[in-house]
């Protein structure tokens, strides 16, 4: 884990996420997921480049199935990023960081 991104979990999600008065970057993963490994340095630089204007966070899919059921995430790695609660964006799969920041660049 990168000091600029917080691993969550289930008890933690409505505090962290949703209560968030900053737009957050939710990356589902897996430790088994070989595409969310090439996307996880990614997601750090991220995470230090808009520090302040963007939460990161981490939720292990294996150990949050019932967070996973809620949002329909079928595939990993999924990103969402959830404004005022809501889901804004969804990416899944790997993308290169210039294709993750056009689609984040409208919403921070």
């Amino acid at each position: 884990m990168n000091s600029k991104t917080l691993d969550v979990n289930q008890a933690e999600w409505a505090s962290e996420v949703l209560g968030s008065t900053t737009p957050v970057l939710v990356d589902f993963w897996a430790e088994w997921c070989s595409p969310c490994k090439m996307v996880a340095p990614i997601v750090n630089q991220i995470a230090e480049e808009y520090e302040g204007r963007l939460r990161v966070v981490k939720l292990d899919a294996d150990a949050n199935p019932d967070i996973l059921t809620q949002y329909g995430v079928m595939g990993l790695p999924t990103l969402m990023l959830f404004k005022r609660g809501q889901v804004i964006e969804r990416i899944t799969g790997f993308q290169p960081k210039d294709k993750l920041l056009s689609k984040l660049a409208n919403h921070i």
